[in-house]
């Protein structure tokens, strides 16, 4: 519980107001602003309900003050080294290049971790913006965004009051399914990762949705046995694709959620025998610099542009913070390559 009598103080708030609100010490304090991981998640509320309590904003560091002439742009995002975010990276890394911000990456692992971060970020002040990758945004920390004045804007998961660029990805189903049916496709299969990360969104998950809405509307339905759900890794899904095509009676088509897991797909094709797309149709999602190398057919969600995107969202913003919030749905489109 904070202690009651630093409430309403008129002077400037320091990190010994801060220690003594919160009933901690000096150095508890730094260690929630500087290595919140360190510190439990109780005791990092309680110091944080006293900072936003006493209005308190921490020095800049050595750091930052040796850095004051130049400005920053921080990335928050998962799994930094999957090829869909080094795209969107590039993407963002494009639209500042010639600019005077710089880019910091904080890579999450965790619920916990994206916690701390949206805690911790707003109210040090390091940055003059934020672009948030594929992470979903509580209200509240939404909020703590927009009260401390960090500028941010969030790609593919949307919230109302933030800018944000997003796909539809159950529309990004539907499409494969219409596709695959117009090239004269009927029995067609899936293959992807259902699994939801406790910090992260699924678009897999809507991805297999929309391909089942679109099946459905031609009279057709994904039958069980054609469902392969495997981990995110090429590995994996070449090893697990081994027995699924093995099988006597097998899908004519596979859509494949992510173009990694289809280039999988497509080894373990060949390694027993098979002819793509004469044997076996494979459709892929994202169009991913891979994809175009081995001739995949996918569904281009245009990754480096909604970096590219969400970097100008966020510029025009910190040029004219008067500018209204916006919302931009890029669309989807099929690439057709080889093997369809």
């Amino acid at each position: 519980m904070v202690n009651s009598r630093f409430k309403g103080s008129k002077s400037i708030p320091t990190i010994y107001d801060v220690a003594a609100a919160a009933g901690v010490s000096i150095a508890t304090v730094s260690r929630v602003l500087n290595a919140p991981e360190k510190v439990n998640e109780n005791t990092r509320d309680i110091v944080f309900a006293a900072i936003n309590q006493l209005g308190f904003v921490p020095k800049a560091d050595a750091r930052a003050r040796a850095l004051r002439d130049h400005h920053r742009i921080g990335v928050l995002t998962p799994f930094f080294t999957a090829p869909s975010f080094v795209q969107r990276l590039r993407g963002i890394a494009t639209a500042l290049k010639g600019t005077s911000y710089e880019v910091v990456i904080y890579s999450v692992d965790s619920t916990e971790s994206v916690k701390s971060y949206l805690e911790i970020l707003p109210v040090m002040h390091f940055l003059d913006g934020l672009i948030i990758l594929s992470l979903p945004i509580a209200d509240h920390l939404a909020e703590r965004l927009v009260k401390y004045g960090l500028e941010t804007v969030v790609v593919e998961y949307p919230h109302q009051n933030l800018s944000s660029v997003e796909i539809d990805n159950v529309r990004g189903g539907m499409l494969a399914a219409e596709y695959l049916l117009k090239k004269g496709y009927r029995h067609i299969g899936f293959v992807g990762d259902t699994v939801v990360p406790e910090f992260g969104i699924h678009p897999i998950t809507q991805r297999l949705s929309g391909l089942r809405q679109g099946l459905a509307n031609a009279g057709l339905e994904l039958r069980p046995e054609d469902l392969l759900l495997v981990a995110y890794d090429m590995e994996a899904t070449r090893y697990a694709a081994l027995e699924f095509l093995k099988r006597p009676v097998r899908p004519e088509a596979i859509f494949s959620a992510t173009d990694l897991q289809a280039v999988a797909v497509m080894r373990a094709a060949r390694e027993l025998g098979l002819r793509i797309p004469r044997d076996l149709a494979v459709l892929g999602f994202d169009d991913l610099d891979l994809a175009d190398y081995v001739g995949l057919t996918t569904v281009r969600q245009h990754l480096d542009e909604s970096g590219r995107v969400a970097a100008e969202l966020l510029l025009a913003r910190l040029a004219d913070r008067s500018r209204s919030i916006q919302h931009i749905e890029l669309t989807l489109e099929i690439v057709e390559r080889e093997t369809v």
